[in-house]
């Protein structure tokens, strides 16, 4: 976080309301914390360069009042005030990746309340677009922003409380098909796409929380 090639740790309080990160000292113990205080009910967060200074920014997504907040990495690994952009109710997870092929890192959050992904694409600058919405199966729970088709474009899978994970195909601008569903097991709520069989073809891993299972699909 402050470009002394030593990994930090930045951590989201949703009792507090505050992101906090601690300083590697360089023998892997850390400073004490320095805390920013941010908006209502953290619920996760990314760390990721933004707007391209080579500095990585904070995004801070909040459950409770519906907002994605960012916040800019002054050099030194301090951060400014954050700026805020609204999203869909109740957001779940949250991922920050290049979905329209620009190498600019894009904000994608899941809303469990509203059965939606919203994608919020970088202007180049570290400033996003309002969100575009995309209605998904009920109650999502997880997501992986992974090629999934091997087109060189990011795709979305999301997991399902409703006993299914589902594709959503990029169509190369960082806009999305419906989504396709997959049958997996009770209560999924959390999805990994990786090559497991050695094909070179990206599967999906999926936690089902309801069954105590794991289920794998392979690619086809």
């Amino acid at each position: 976080m402050n470009s002394d090639n030593k990994p930090d740790i930045v951590v989201t309080s949703a009792i507090s309301n505050t992101v906090s990160v601690l300083f590697n000292t360089g023998n892997g113990t850390f400073d004490t914390q320095t805390t920013y205080t941010v908006d209502g009910s953290p619920q996760a967060v990314a760390v990721v360069d933004v707007n391209s200074d080579n500095k990585p920014d904070i995004v801070v997504m909040y459950y409770g009042d519906n907002t994605v907040d960012v916040l800019f990495n002054t050099g030194t690994g301090t951060f400014n005030t954050q700026t805020t952009y609204a999203i869909d109710n109740h957001p779940a997870i949250l991922a920050v990746v290049d979905v329209n092929s620009d190498n600019k890192p894009d904000i994608v959050v899941v809303s469990f309340d509203d059965n939606t992904v919203g994608v919020l694409l970088n202007t180049g600058t570290g400033t996003f677009n309002t969100r575009i919405t995309y209605t998904v199966g009920d109650s999502p729970t997880g997501v992986a922003v992974v090629d999934v088709n091997s087109d060189n474009k990011s795709d979305i899978v999301v997991a399902h409380l409703n006993r299914a994970v589902g594709v959503l195909l990029n169509t190369g601008n960082g806009i999305f098909n419906a989504e396709t569903t997959y049958a997996v097991g009770t209560y999924p709520i959390s999805v990994a796409v990786t090559d497991v069989n050695g094909d070179n073809k990206p599967d999906i891993v999926v936690a089902n929380n309801g069954d105590s299972t794991v289920s794998v699909l392979l690619y086809c």
